[in-house]
């Protein structure tokens, strides 16, 4: 189904049905601070398995993204990481950044495989905040690719139910989404690398 969210006062019943649909293994395509997104609950393996299909990936090469709402919760799936790279972290999150960071062992067993690192996203979108909050765990989330050789993402929510809504349960209508992805920084080991240059700035 489409489902219409306002932007900047997501409706609590909206959400809640968004969350019930997780809970019960759904997937979802959610607009985020840069593109559209797939995602699921981080508990949900057969959700999981749906998304690494549409993505014609599998499960074991799976480079997904955990989206959480706040930093309070990333350390339950990291690696003890610096001063530093917290720093980098307040001052950049929420936002559009990926940081990926030293997984630890409660990543569940169908995202881990032999990965060792974790891509971190807190994008500033008030439907991402309120969906993981409600849920009250993080979501598996990968950007939405367009088959198009020349438009890289789609950001019409009505182009993208078209497309998907007999293989996903719910895309979410949060207004038109962007076409940049976001900025991609390693911080493993306590280096700070830019990997992908993207909607967030560079100032670090």
């Amino acid at each position: 189904m489409l489902l219409s969210i306002h932007p900047q006062n997501p409706e609590t019943r909206k959400i809640k049905q968004v969350v019930d649909c997780l809970q019960s293994g759904g997937v979802i395509i959610y607009p985020t601070d840069t593109v559209y997104a797939f995602g699921c609950d981080i508990n949900q393996s057969r959700a999981f398995e749906r998304i690494c299909q549409l993505k014609k990936i599998k499960p074991e090469k799976a480079n997904f993204s955990i989206l959480f709402n706040d930093l309070a919760h990333i350390s339950d799936f990291t690696k003890p990481f610096s001063n530093t790279v917290f720093k980098l972290l307040k001052k950049h999150l929420p936002g559009p950044y990926t940081f990926i960071l030293e997984a630890n062992t409660n990543i569940p067993k169908i995202f881990r495989h032999s990965k060792k690192t974790i891509g971190i996203r807190i994008p500033n979108n008030i439907i991402c905040k309120d969906i993981v909050t409600l849920l009250d765990q993080p979501l598996i989330t990968s950007s939405l690719h367009d088959d198009d050789e020349i438009i890289e993402f789609t950001t019409d929510p009505e182009e993208i139910y078209k497309k998907y809504e007999k293989h996903v349960d719910i895309v979410i209508d949060g207004g038109f989404g962007n076409n940049t992805p976001s900025t991609v920084v390693s911080c493993i080991d306590g280096n700070i690398e830019v990997i992908r240059e993207g909607a967030g700035e560079i100032d670090f």
